[in-house]
């Protein structure tokens, strides 16, 4: 079994024995997710960008990084295995996607988004 799918079966198994399927709907998942993001990108709140790396790894910022990272891949997850969305094939299918829109010769060193002629 892939360690997505223990991950996934793991979750199953951890919502269904405190019984909170019944607030997981899509609307409210998505909603968790953006919260979470929220969470995480508030352990950045006032670090310079030229700062972020280092801060990332100090112990303890990087443990309260690693649990707000964790809370916004499980929500996603939950999400996904809501709505039965494959999250992996999803990733692949869209990283795919990026390698045609951003082609390595017009985007290399870029933030912009490369204009297509």
């Amino acid at each position: 079994m892939h360690p997505f799918d223990r991950l996934r079966a793991d979750l199953r198994r951890f919502v269904a024995a405190r019984d909170w399927r019944q607030y997981h709907d899509p609307k409210n998942l998505a909603m968790a997710v953006a919260s979470e993001a929220g969470e995480l990108l508030a352990e950045y709140r006032w670090v310079a960008g030229a700062e972020a790396d280092a801060f990332s790894r100090r112990r303890g910022p990087r443990r309260r990084i690693e649990d707000e990272a964790a809370d916004v891949g499980l929500t996603l997850l939950l999400l996904c295995d809501r709505i039965g969305l494959d999250l992996v094939a999803a990733m692949r299918k869209k990283l795919a996607k990026n390698r045609r829109r951003y082609p390595t010769a017009l985007a290399r060193g870029k933030a912009h988004r490369p204009r297509r002629k």
